[in-house]
């Protein structure tokens, strides 16, 4: 059960962090250090879900 709801509160989490990269590239470039430290923040997010998923 626990788990059931981490992983759908996990994958809204990183929706949003998603749509904020995305933003944050269209503003400011792809390469620009907010975008690239919030690309990693995803990475993390969706490395913690796949963990979960297995």
């Amino acid at each position: 059960m626990f788990n059931t709801l981490y992983k759908k509160v996990l994958k809204v989490v990183i929706e949003i962090k998603r749509k904020d990269m995305y933003r944050k590239a269209q503003e400011l470039g792809f390469t620009h250090p907010k975008v690239v430290n919030c690309s990693q923040q995803l990475d993390y997010l969706l490395n913690k879900y796949t963990k979960q998923a297995a």
